[in-house]
């Protein structure tokens, strides 16, 4: 044995020591999710409600291996608890039993080809949505509306959870090869018959008198190679080649036609949307109940401005209805909501344009303002429910009362021209809300990261409470050595703004010892990622079982904190809020004498990814170690929605000066890449351009490509393994 590899040996055996050490007395991260499984109990429940609208009646698990039936009165919040539903006088058909019984869960064990599902929820009553992901961790995605029809993009061999709004368990569903059209019918889940192949349906006016199509010269579009080294059906490699727009790239121009009866055909002028962002080619019409004009979106390419436009049935001719225009970007994925209110000629519409998410009532006649009807410095951040008879608007909200976390969610009402404003939850936490059938009660299930679940029942008439249902009791996962979170406020680089995260400790933490820091980091503007809700969070506590300070914490320029704090982000992805994480982590060392911030480390993934490496390059003083997996390192190599959204178009040098790929020379500190070679999300040429700079810039790293991985390399278990390793062997003494 040459002596290059006795060291290189010697050094992984006491690599492997040094983890099999902190496996022994701490957890490893099998360990961990074992130890602490099924030891949470009364945490959620789904309300079976009875055909008066009256009572109803759930189940709720109360131990490892035991459960419990409740029945509640609504009004009076009378509770009767028995063992089975006879008991309570309640029959025991066959759907009572079936929604007794619990799924069992599995997580992501693979990341295959680009797919996608269309769930129908035939339900009258919302669903939410999770990604389990390779670690058993629920990824929230949203939910689904009551009796209505969601897309969701995906991989094949992705696992997704579909719950009730109060955590019962309805369906688990692995994504396949193909898009699946699945049923949610409470009993189960059922897939549709597959749609015939055939384009959709034009926009015909509800009198019969025309129709309108939207049709666009094909443009090329780009094509990404993707290398399989090692498929299991044969022995030699194979390419895949797929359809993958980047910023920059050309984009079909969509021409909107009317086809009058009689076959004349009027194409709409295109004076008020001529640069479309239209990757698909198409325009979606709405048409007005009389059939006088119908409207559409216009997105200017660039996303600084956004129109919705009314078109006269009969001649073409096109208005504005409602503008927006922004110097920076308007978030048209999230925040262009809108409702159309037919009967009374009026629109309920979304927008930033105070500086807050807020909603706005427009007359669609005119195309003029009525009134702003939520106002403060707070967001909306969700619509629930507009009832067009009282003209009230139902809606979750953040940030409204000083001294709790402005990321938590609140159910509130309003009236259409902003009277009779009203918060109708209370606990300091994030809240879920479930309406009763007739919406006069809602179930309200709130938590915090450091907070375990309270469910209550709440009147929806002023939001006073009934009763409370439930407290989850996590005695025994405490009991197992699991530690609960802290939350953790420091001021951001401007010394007002407040950032928020959290802190988790190692099971066998001990404060007259010194810990090294790592940081959990994904700063992509489209959300906000810090623990919220109260969970097990198996990938952060498996990080810092190793013998390290875990902590998570948002930034400026990430959402839900108004137009400012969101804007840091405008051509700048290479912020990534770091001027503001490093006084985050400098403030609670200040007061935590066992954080060692001289030995700060960081990983993330995707657009943490891109994160990550950026923290060695722009903030080495600071971080001395980062594990960057799948990196958008490049946003000119990254996917053309997601980076022409912050970026903007035309793509100018704030592509540049954000790009890993040119700063590659400023490398300081100890990087491990990874990637999967099957990544379909983020182009996986994006990390090898990467390695190629850093070879030519004569810099030490590590690069490790997952054979038969795809997006989200590192949470396989060799792709895990390998950050774990890493973590320790630059940042453990």
């Amino acid at each position: 044995m040459t002596r290059f590899n006795m060291a290189f040996s010697l050094q992984r055996a006491v690599l492997f020591l040094a983890i099999h050490l902190f496996a022994i007395h701490g957890w490893s991260a099998d360990d961990l999710s074992k130890r602490t499984e099924n030891t949470v109990f009364r945490d959620h429940l789904k309300a079976n409600w009875l055909p008066d609208g009256k009572s109803f009646w759930y189940r709720v698990q109360t131990g490892p291996q035991t459960h419990e039936f409740v029945l509640i009165e609504a009004e009076t919040g009378a509770r009767k608890t028995a063992q089975t539903l006879k008991v309570l006088g309640l029959p025991e058909s066959d759907a009572l039993k079936t929604s007794a019984v619990r799924i069992e869960l599995r997580k992501t064990s693979r990341t295959g080809g680009e797919s996608g599902f269309k769930f129908i929820n035939k339900l009258d009553a919302d669903v939410d949505l999770f990604w389990i992901n390779q670690q058993g961790e629920h990824a929230s995605y949203g939910r689904i509306r009551a009796n209505s029809t969601r897309e969701q993009h995906t991989f094949d061999g992705h696992v997704w959870l579909i719950t009730s709004r109060t955590g019962e368990h309805l369906a688990v569903v692995e994504a396949e090869a193909t898009v699946k059209t699945l049923i949610i019918d409470g009993k189960g889940i059922a897939e549709a018959a597959a749609d015939p192949k055939k384009r959709p349906e034009p926009g015909r006016s509800p009198d019969g008198a025309c129709v309108v199509v939207s049709q666009a010269d094909a443009v090329a579009k780009r094509q990404i190679t993707i290398i399989d080294s090692t498929p299991q059906d044969s022995f030699q490699p194979k390419t895949k080649v797929i359809d993958y727009v980047k910023p920059g790239d050309p984009l079909p121009q969509p021409q909107l036609v009317i086809t009058a009866a009689d076959g004349h055909k009027i194409p709409v002028p295109r004076n008020f949307h001529e640069n479309p962002f239209s990757p698909d080619g198409r325009i979606g019409v709405t048409w007005s109940p009389d059939s006088a004009e119908f409207y559409f979106d216009y997105n200017q390419r660039g996303h600084q401005l956004y129109r919705i436009l009314a078109a006269n049935a009969k001649t073409g001719a096109v208005r504005v209805v409602v503008e927006e225009r922004s110097k920076t970007f308007i978030d048209y994925t999230q925040k262009t909501w809108r409702h159309w209110l037919h009967q009374t000629g009026e629109l309920i519409w979304m927008s930033e344009r105070d500086g807050w998410c807020h909603l706005w009532l427009y007359d669609t006649k005119t195309g003029t303002l009525k009134n702003q009807i939520t106002k403060g410095t707070w967001p909306v951040r969700e619509v629930l429910h507009v009832d067009e008879a009282k003209r009230e608007i139902w809606f979750l909200a953040s940030g409204l009362r000083k001294g709790e976390d402005p990321y938590h969610l609140h159910l509130c009402r309003v009236n259409f021209d902003g009277s009779g404003f009203k918060q109708l939850t209370e606990g300091d936490g994030n809240h879920l809300v479930e309406f009763s059938p007739k919406r006069d009660f809602f179930i309200d299930a709130w938590s915090r990261s450091d907070h375990p679940p309270v469910t209550e029942l709440r009147r929806s008439q002023d939001g006073s409470l009934v009763c409370e249902l439930e407290r989850a009791d996590v005695t025994a996962l405490l009991s197992v050595g699991w530690t609960m979170p802290e939350r953790f406020v420091a001021k951001g680089r401007d010394g007002t703004t407040d950032i928020h995260g959290v802190i988790i400790k190692p099971s066998n933490f001990d404060p007259a010892k010194h810990y090294p820091v790592v940081e959990n980091i994904y700063a992509g503007p489209h959300g906000a990622f810090a623990p919220k809700d109260f969970g097990r969070l198996l990938g952060h506590h498996s990080i810092a079982e190793l013998g390290f300070i875990v902590v998570q914490m948002d930034g400026m320029g990430t959402n839900h904190r108004g137009k400012t704090f969101h804007d840091v982000c405008w051509k700048n992805l290479k912020d990534a809020g770091f001027p503001d994480r490093k006084l985050w982590i400098k403030a609670a060392a200040k007061t935590r004498p066992w954080m060692d911030i001289s030995r700060v480390g960081i990983y993330g993934g995707s657009a943490g990814g891109q994160n990550a490496m950026r923290a060695l390059l722009d903030h080495h003083d600071f971080y001395k170690v980062a594990v960057a997996d799948c990196g958008c390192h490049d946003n000119r190599m990254d996917k053309i929605w997601w980076n022409e959204q912050w970026m903007g178009w035309p793509v100018d040098d704030s592509y540049k000066r954000s790009s890993n790929f040119e700063d590659a020379r400023r490398l300081e500190g100890h990087l491990l890449l990874i990637v999967g070679e099957l990544d379909t999300n983020v182009d996986p040429a994006s990390t090898m351009q990467v390695v190629g700079a850093l070879q030519r810039a004569n810099k030490s790293f590590e690069f490790m490509p997952i054979i038969g991985a795809g997006h989200g390399a590192a949470e396989t278990p060799i792709g895990s393994r390998l950050r774990m390793e890493f973590l320790v062997k630059h940042l453990q003494p």
